[in-house]
Formats: structure tokens, sequence, C-alpha cells
């Protein structure tokens, strides 16, 4: 039984993984903790968890008693908590804010198990990928790997309200955003410098990078008038050379042993995936162009169903262990 402790419980993300481990076989939540919420019951927070769970939220943080914690902070306070506190080093982390995703001066593994499987079972700390990075880039890592990103990328997402976490903001009240679209971001959005990254290191010429000579992901993001859900279209166009290729079937060889990354042959819509651990994939060609569509549930897939799915790797269990989430029928 792997033992778990969960920090920054409250919000969306906290909620969303005690549910997940709840329900996980082989998952024992220790604490979670909310230092404003604590001796609340967890259910008057998440109130989807009523009759699930007696589970009170807490102020201690008992490191010594886990074997993982996960760090469901905003962007920025997983690193200021790591420097504020001395996790034992048996304690493996799952990081599910954006301090570790660059590579640089630190150990944490950039968990996308699509092409770092073996390295996530390796390692002791992780960097969870983000919900629009997620999407983006298991769109487009096929391409990637096949040297075929060679002209600029457009992309196009949009996603719910409840990506913007639980804090209440402007754009995200209920008078506001419902039977409404908005734009933010453009251009300019956190989660690209992780995508290029990940293909970077699959595609390795032309780099896909920001210099006027390299090839430009620009990136468009949308706010939704929905909950749970990020639905992407990404713009490829392929070089002459290329055009012969089978890009379906490259799709298909590339997520063959993909535990919930899978290929499509009919288009897409949301509902196929809201609250499972799915990516679908599927392309529309015309001539050198791919419109290439990538849905995932932004706070499953996106966020801490694929943190589960890396727990489940970093402690050698079924990648799939307590992740057979059906999705919404109608």
């Amino acid at each position: 039984m792997t033992r778990i402790g969960i920090l920054g419980a409250a919000g969306y993300t906290g909620g969303e993984l005690i549910r997940l481990l709840l329900n996980h076989p082989e998952a024992e939540i220790v604490f979670a903790n909310s230092e404003s919420n604590a001796g609340n019951k967890v259910w008057s927070v998440h109130e989807g968890l009523l009759g699930d769970t007696d589970m009170e939220f807490t102020s201690e943080l008992p490191l010594d008693s886990v074997d993982v914690i996960f760090l469901c902070f905003g962007h920025g306070k997983s690193e200021e908590f790591l420097v504020r506190h001395a996790v034992p080093p048996h304690v493996k982390i799952i990081d599910l804010a954006q301090d570790f995703r660059i590579s640089g001066n630190h150990d944490f593994v950039y968990g996308l198990p699509e092409i770092h499987r073996d390295q996530i079972i390796q390692a002791n700390h992780l960097a969870n990928p983000g919900c629009f990075a997620t999407a983006i880039q298991l769109g487009l890592l096929p391409l990637a790997k096949a040297g075929l990103i060679t002209n600029d990328v457009s992309i196009n997402a949009i996603t719910g309200s409840s990506g913007a976490g639980q804090k209440p903001g402007a754009t995200t009240h209920f008078s506001w955003r419902t039977d409404n679209l908005s734009i933010y971001k453009v251009f300019t959005h956190q989660h690209l410098a992780e995508i290029r990254q990940s293909l970077n290191e699959l595609q390795h010429t032309p780099t896909i990078g920001e210099d006027e000579d390299e090839v430009s992901l620009d990136f468009i993001p949308y706010r939704g008038n929905f909950a749970r859900g990020i639905f992407c279209t990404a713009l490829v166009k392929l070089d002459e050379s290329a055009t012969d290729i089978d890009v379906q079937q490259l799709y298909r060889d590339f997520y063959r042993d993909a535990a919930f990354t899978h290929y499509v042959d009919a288009p897409l819509d949301l509902k196929q995936v809201a609250g499972t651990n799915k990516c679908l994939i599927h392309i529309d060609r015309f001539g050198s162009k791919l419109v290439i569509t990538s849905i995932i549930d932004n706070l499953l897939k996106g966020a801490v169903g694929q943190a589960v799915q890396n727990m489940n790797l970093m402690f050698g269990l079924p990648e799939t262990t307590g992740l057979h989430l059906k999705a919404t029928a109608f």
C-alpha cells in the first residue's frame, strides 16, 4: 500500500486527487494538508465527496509517515515549500505546479509517460505536465519524432473554467463565463516552454523555438463556457517531401503501447474524454496541411489523473491502476 500526503488539498486538483485515491486499490491517504481549512471535513470543501470520506484537512505535515507527497500548490509555491521544508529522502515528490517542468538545476523528471516512461519508473521527484501542454504535446509529438515539424505551427485550444483554479475571479464568475468566449495570454502562455522542450527533445532539427529562423508555435488559448476539458486544434504544414507519408499510421504506431492516448479515425467531441484520463487524437488532412485535434480532461489527464498514472509507474504498479474512469455518455 502506497502511503500518500496531499499538500494544497483544498483546490480543484486536490479534490480530484482525493477522489481518485479514495478509489485506488493500492493507495492510502495519510493526510490532506490545508492550513486555511484545518479541522474541517474534506467534504465540506469538496462536496462531491460527502458520504465517501470523513477525513479532515490538517495543518500538520507528517512527512515521515508517507511514501509520496503530491504538491497541489499554485505556481511558484512548490519550490518555496521545498526550500522551507526538509522532505525525507525516502519520500517521493510529485509536483503539479510548473516550478520544475523545465530542465535545469534540479532532479525532477518531466512526467509525460508517452515519452518518459522509463525515466518516470526510476524517478524520485517528478514534475507533472501542464494541462494545455499535455493536450498540445500529445497532438504534435509523433510529427516531431518523425522530423516533420519544419514549418510554423498554429494552435488554438479552449479550456473549461476549472482550469483557472478554485479561487473565484472576474473571468470565472458564472454570469461572465456562461454563453461567453474569450482569448488570453496570446502567444505568451507559460506552457509554451515545456511544449518546446519536449518537441526539441524528439526533433533535433530544426529547433522549435522563438528565433526568427526557427519554427514557431503560435498558440491562442480560449476560455470556454464549460467546466472541464480541453479541445485543441493544431495546424501543421508538411514539406512536399513528406506528402506521401501515412500520417494517421504514424500516430497509431507512436501511441500503440500508450495506456491512455489513442488515435481515433472519426472526428472528436469533448464529452468523449470528460471524467477520464484519456487523450484522444484525430487528424484531418488537406493536401500538405494537417489539422490535428487532441482532447483531454484538464483536471485528469491534464493534471491529477496523469499524476496518479505517474505515481503508479514510480511505485511499480500497473500504469492504469485506479484510473479505469468512464466518459460522460450524454
